[in-house]
């Protein structure tokens, strides 16, 4: 299948051009689709599922600058090309500056040209997101690090207090983690904490953000979320993971279980480092209880 383009520009003698350009290349074929104003490029940017976007100077009344910051801003990682018939280096620098990752005058384009730029776009931008993986996820689960959790719950903090709406925080730990790694070695611990973090992740909602807090630990962000919600979801995540044997090697089943603890923000703590603090009394107190269960910081 074609991978897509998109192509920002109120001309749409430039789509054309552009269509016809795509018919010329050698090393791929691209769809391309067209957005002429500001707004619909902006949507099309932010719902499509597109491979990269070429991205007009003047956009009527705004410009592709301001859509690069506000794309940006708004989460977009598409790979963005700027075109313009300017040729001063002063656009070139604000282009770049504002995140595009190419530039090309409408003037000097050519077919040759144009899928040389769509090359290199698409290449740095397959790097840098590999490097944004690795400097917000954890590498042997998958799950956002620890510095990307800190990061989150501060934003997700501020943003419940600003507009007072509830979130929650719910810790889990692998019960008896370290006789696994003790009986069964390293390996066979690994295994079982990248399973662990796919059934935590597979029972929350996709706006929740999972993470792994360290070690055997594991922490879920919850917004928009009541107690009920939060301890209905921690539970249900300790009967997934303790439904069914982890294999951590051919033949080694282990029953593995987890504990969990429940803090809310504002009811529990007024800021992250206080909600962790919380949720990591009560994820102890489930640990002390017997563990294999979840509390929430107000029953303690």
């Amino acid at each position: 299948m074609s991978r897509r383009i998109l192509l920002i520009d109120d001309d749409r003698m430039q789509f054309r051009l552009t269509q016809a350009y795509f018919g010329s290349f050698h090393a791929e074929t691209f769809a391309l689709d067209w957005a002429g104003t500001y707004e619909d490029g902006l949507a099309k940017l932010l719902n499509g599922d597109y491979a990269a976007c070429l991205l007009d100077y003047q956009l009527g009344e705004r410009d592709g600058l301001a859509l690069i910051h506000e794309a940006i801003g708004r989460g977009c990682r598409t790979p963005i090309v700027f075109l313009t018939a300017d040729s001063s280096e002063r656009v070139d620098i604000l282009a770049m500056n504002a995140g595009a990752l190419d530039y090309l005058v409408k003037g000097e384009i050519s077919a040759r040209t144009l899928e040389r730029s769509l090359r290199y776009a698409l290449k740095l931008g397959e790097t840098l997101e590999a490097l944004r993986q690795l400097a917000t996820h954890d590498q042997l689960t998958s799950l956002l690090n620890r510095r990307e959790f800190d990061r989150i719950l501060a934003e997700e903090c501020e943003r419940s207090q600003r507009f007072g709406h509830p979130m929650a925080l719910v810790m889990f730990d692998v019960d008896h983690f370290k006789s696994v790694n003790d009986t069964h070695g390293h390996p066979a611990g690994d295994t079982v904490l990248r399973e662990v973090a796919r059934r935590i992740a597979s029972e929350v909602r996709s706006v929740d953000r999972v993470a792994r807090f360290g070690g055997e630990e594991f922490a879920v962000v919850m917004m928009e979320a009541d107690q009920a919600m939060a301890s209905s979801t921690a539970q249900r995540i300790c009967a997934t993971v303790r439904r069914d044997p982890v294999l951590a090697k051919e033949t080694l089943p282990l029953n593995i279980t987890v504990s969990a603890g429940v803090a809310l923000l504002p009811q529990d703590a007024q800021a992250g480092d206080a909600l962790v603090v919380a949720a990591d009394k009560a994820l102890y107190a489930a640990k002390a209880a017997g563990r294999n269960r979840v509390i929430a910081f107000s029953e303690l």
